[in-house]
């Protein structure tokens, strides 16, 4: 795992690698919460509100001591790079098992899809956010918000993200190797998905790139462009509402 440990944490590695000691166990999942802190942080970022963080924090737990039990010190890969995956994909598959929307969530989606199309119908076009928050006597922020929330609901990630191993690392794969036609059908979304980022405004597309890409929070997305957290999360929420639109109107 490279010189760079200190000795205290050397010792714990190698109690648990050779010895299975549950108190040098423990010991490391100390030392490695504030991983499974930072992905419930940026996670919850893009979930619905009613998603309890608490419950995040339990499923992330539960990836990280997955990694410990997994990880090869012997390979050319840090353990927090590799423990990351864990507790993402950990995340990820405890959300996709679970109806985290509320009922009152999911009816006032359904009543945005209504007006979307009584508003088309009516225009013969498609119909922007102000017009939608008009016709339900709701706020503009309230239509985006509520379409960012179903729309992640639908489209969380599929599988968890390989390390490439150009950049030196050892792959990092889900247990389960997808099918050929799972991974064509993921291609294919990868290319929609740039499709619509791509008719997105030049700000609309920093802020995603900066919080997806980059991964930095909203509020250094804010620092960066000179703009309150507020304004950020709603830059983003009106992404995402154009986001879910495109894949709307998709055959």
């Amino acid at each position: 795992m490279g010189s760079a440990l200190k000795g205290e944490e050397r010792k714990y590695w190698d109690e648990w690698i050779h010895g299975r000691d549950r108190h040098a166990a423990e010991e490391l999942v100390q030392r490695y919460m504030p991983l499974v802190f930072y992905h419930v942080q940026r996670l919850s970022a893009t979930l619905p509100s009613s998603v309890p963080k608490d419950e995040l924090v339990s499923l992330g737990l539960v990836g990280l001591y997955d990694a410990l039990e997994k990880f090869d010190p012997s390979r050319d890969l840090k353990f927090d790079t590799y423990a990351s995956f864990r507790i993402r994909g950990a995340i990820l598959d405890g959300l996709r098992k679970e109806d985290w929307l509320p009922r009152s969530m999911r009816d006032k989606a359904k009543k945005i899809e209504e007006a979307i199309e009584r508003l088309e119908q009516r225009h013969m076009r498609s119909v922007t956010a102000k017009e939608i928050a008009a016709e339900l006597g709701m706020t503009e922020e309230e239509v985006q918000a509520a379409a960012s929330e179903t729309f992640f609901s639908h489209w969380l990630p599929l599988g968890q993200t390989t390390v490439d191993e150009d950049e030196g690392l050892l792959a990092v794969r889900d247990d389960r190797a997808p099918l050929p036609e799972e991974q064509i059908v993921k291609q294919e979304m990868i290319e929609k998905l740039a499709e619509a980022i791509g008719q997105l405004n030049e700000k609309e597309q920093l802020v995603i790139s900066l919080f997806y890409k980059e991964e930095l929070t909203f509020t250094e997305i804010g620092s960066l462009l000179h703009l309150s957290t507020s304004r950020i999360s709603q830059i983003h929420a009106k992404a995402l509402w154009k986001l879910r639109r495109f894949f709307e109107k998709e055959p």
